[in-house]
């Protein structure tokens, strides 16, 4: 018996010895580009339904005219847009 308790301990600190590993996630932004339709916005992302949802420091907005588009076009400037929230404000 006693012996079985002493392996045991012996477990319990050897688990103590492995440190978790903490890894860095990268936050993969991507290209989208926008006609300056709304005036300045702080911050936006691509939801899964296709539209861009944009925010000037609010509640995120849909933009259900796509003054935000994947591609370019005239008139359209290149933005950096982050990876979509896990839910929609």
């Amino acid at each position: 018996m006693k012996t079985i308790l002493t392996i045991g301990a012996a477990a319990l600190l050897l688990c103590g010895c492995v440190a978790p590993r903490h890894e860095r996630v990268a936050v993969v932004y991507s290209d989208g580009y926008y006609d300056g339709y709304y005036g300045p916005y702080s911050d936006g992302y691509w939801g899964p339904d296709g539209f861009f949802y944009y925010s000037s420091g609010g509640r995120f907005v849909r933009d259900d005219n796509h003054h935000f588009r994947r591609d370019t076009g005239p008139g359209f400037v290149k933005v950096r847009v982050r990876p979509a929230p896990d839910r929609h404000d």
